[in-house]
C-alpha cells in the first residue's frame, strides 16, 4: 500500500505538462551504464540525480560522473543527491574506476562532478585533477569538461582561487559552474551558496586562462521573473561566461522546494533567443535541458 507521501508525489507528477514527459531511452543502454557503474562502485549524477536525459546521454557516448561520494556537505533545497550526514572518506582507487568505466562504455565526451566537498582543505580538487588525469592516460581522445561547486568551503577566497588554478591548469574542455537561480532566490535555493561567489567564480576561471569556455546553468520554475532571469544572464556575460543552460526545475520529492510554475517550450525558446542575443555562443534552452544536456556537441 503507498503512503500518503507516495501518493501526494505521484499525484504532483501526474499533472505535470504533457512536454515534460518522455521515454528514458533503451533499457539496454541505461542497463550497460548502471551495471558497470554498479561494479566499480561509482557514481553518475545521470543516476543519483534521476535525470530525464540519461538513456538519450549514454545513446551518444556522454555521462556525468559524481566524484567523492553520493553525500554532500550542502543542503540545497532543489537537489536530490544524499544529504544530511558525514561525507565518505576519498575512494583514492575512484580515478581508475573511473578512468576504466569511461574506456568500457566508449565515453567521447565526460563530464565530471561532485558533490560540494567543504570537509576537505581544496574542495576536492586536487582529486578532479587526478580524475582527468587518469582518464586521459587511458582514454587519449576523450574530452573531459568539468561542473564544480564554489571551493569556498572554510578556506574562503584565497583556498578557491588555488583550487580554480589546480583545475585550470588541467585544461578542462569547458569549466562549468551553475548559478543555478536568480539573485533574489539564491538564499532560499542554494542553502551555502552565494551568487556573487558563483558569478566569482566564472571571471576567476576567466582571469586563469581566458581560452577556457566557461558556462553556467539555471533552473526555472521557483518563481522567478523574466526580468529577474534577463539580469542573472547580463551578470553572466559581465564574467564573460560563454555557454548557458535553462530547464525546467521538478520537484524530486515532497521533501523538496514546491514548483510554483512550469514555463511553456515557448517561453523556453524566448529565453534561449534572449540569451543568444545578449552573446553566449552556447545555450540550450528547453524544459528538460539539464547543465550537462548535449555537452559534447558544444
Amino acid at each position: 500500500m503507498n503512503s500518503p507521501q507516495q501518493v501526494d508525489i505521484k499525484s504532483e507528477i501526474m499533472t505535470m505538462p504533457s512536454w515534460l514527459r518522455r521515454p528514458l531511452g533503451k533499457a539496454s543502454e541505461i542497463s550497460t551504464v548502471q551495471r558497470i557503474i554498479k561494479q566499480r562502485q561509482i557514481h553518475t549524477i545521470c543516476e543519483e540525480g534521476r535525470c530525464p536525459n540519461r538513456g538519450e546521454c549514454y545513446a551518444q557516448k556522454t555521462a556525468t560522473f559524481l566524484l567523492m561520494g553520493p553525500t554532500c556537505t550542502r543542503a540545497c533545497a532543489f537537489c536530490q543527491v544524499d544529504k544530511g550526514h558525514a561525507p565518505m572518506a576519498l575512494d583514492e582507487q575512484e580515478p581508475q574506476k573511473v578512468a576504466e568505466s569511461v574506456q568500457l562504455l566508449g565515453l567521447r565526451y565526460v563530464v565530471l562532478t561532485s558533490v560540494a566537498r567543504d570537509d576537505l582543505a581544496d574542495g576536492g580538487a586536487g582529486h578532479f585533477v587526478k580524475t582527468m588525469e587518469t582518464i586521459r592516460h587511458l582514454n587519449p581522445e576523450t574530452q573531459i569538461e568539468v561542473l564544480t561547486s564554489d571551493f569556498w568551503g572554510s578556506g574562503g577566497a584565497a583556498v578557491q582561487r588555488h583550487s580554480l588554478a589546480m583545475i585550470i591548469q588541467a585544461q578542462p574542455a569547458c569549466f562549468n559552474h551553475n548559478v543555478e537561480t536568480v539573485r533574489r532566490l539564491t538564499p532560499t535555493v542554494r542553502r551555502g551558496a552565494k551568487y556573487d561567489r558563483s558569478l566569482a567564480v566564472l571571471a576567476t576561471v576567466k582571469e586563469l586562462n581566458h581560452q577556457i569556455p566557461t558556462k553556467s546553468g539555471v533552473m526555472v520554475g521557483h518563481g522567478e521573473t523574466i526580468e529577474e532571469l534577463i539580469e542573472t544572464m547580463a551578470d553572466l556575460r559581465s564574467v564573460k561566461c560563454d555557454r548557458l543552460t535553462i530547464g525546467q526545475y521538478m520537484r524530486p520529492s515532497l521533501e523538496h522546494l514546491p514548483v510554483q510554475k512550469y514555463w511553456t517550450p515557448a517561453e523556453f525558446t524566448e529565453l534561449g533567443n534572449i540569451a543568444k542575443d545578449m552573446g553566449f555562443n552556447h545555450v540550450r534552452s528547453g524544459p528538460l535541458v539539464r547543465s550537462s544536456y548535449h555537452a559534447g556537441e558544444e
